[in-house]
C-alpha cells in the first residue's frame, strides 16, 4: 500500500511540476526590425530567472517565451522587456505539457 502510495504521491508531483510550464506569445512595440532587435530581446529575457527559451519571428511579429509559472510571471517577463524599449500585447499564455515542449 505504501507503494502505491508513493507512486500517486510523485505522478501528482509530475503532474503539477509540468502544469507549472508555460508559453507566452507577445508582439512588441516597436516592431522588430532586424537580428539585433531579436538579439536584444532574447539577450534581455536570458536574465529572467525561470525563462527557458526565447523564440522571436521578425514576419509575424512575435516573441515566443517558454517560462517556468514557479519562478516567473507574464508581467516580469513584460516589464523586462520595457527595460529594453519594447512594450508588450499579449496574444498568448497558455499551459504546456512539458513533455512536448521537449521535441
Amino acid at each position: 500500500m505504501n507503494k502505491l502510495l508513493n507512486v500517486l504521491m510523485i505522478s501528482i508531483a509530475l503532474v503539477i511540476g509540468a502544469a507549472q510550464m508555460r508559453q507566452l506569445v507577445v508582439t512588441p512595440t516597436p516592431q522588430m526590425h532586424c537580428q539585433k532587435c531579436e538579439t536584444k530581446i532574447k539577450n534581455q529575457l536570458a536574465l529572467e530567472k525561470g525563462v527557458q527559451k526565447v523564440v522571436t519571428n521578425l514576419t509575424d511579429q512575435t516573441v515566443t517565451i517558454t517560462y517556468d509559472g514557479r519562478k516567473t510571471n507574464k508581467e516580469t517577463i513584460i516589464k523586462s522587456m520595457g527595460e529594453v524599449g519594447y512594450t508588450c500585447k499579449i496574444v498568448k499564455d497558455v499551459a504546456i505539457d512539458k513533455k512536448k515542449s521537449k521535441k
